[in-house]
């Protein structure tokens, strides 16, 4: 009974604990990850300021166009039944 009672408390120890740390971890993990964010962005629109395309490369043609396609029905309709009221 006494090694449940000693289980159960270092679980929650280790719960509690936890949770506590990410609480205390949270803001500075954010804060790192929208700093990230920022110079990838900030990167990206200097280069696209300057002209330079980070996916193309100088001198490169590209032309985005979808084919037309036709979508006829080719799809045989059945027969019609007439159906008529039996007295």
């Amino acid at each position: 009974m006494m090694t449940f009672l000693k289980t159960v408390l270092i679980v929650l120890l280790v719960y509690f604990g936890l949770k506590f740390l990410f609480r205390l971890l949270t803001p500075y993990f954010m804060r790192y990850i929208t700093k990230k964010a920022n110079s990838k962005f900030e990167q990206f629109f200097n280069q696209a300021a300057q002209g330079n395309d980070p996916s193309q490369a100088e001198g490169k043609t590209t032309i985005d166009k979808k084919p037309k396609t036709s979508r006829k029905s080719t799809k045989t309709v059945g027969e019609y039944v007439d159906f008529e009221e039996i007295d």
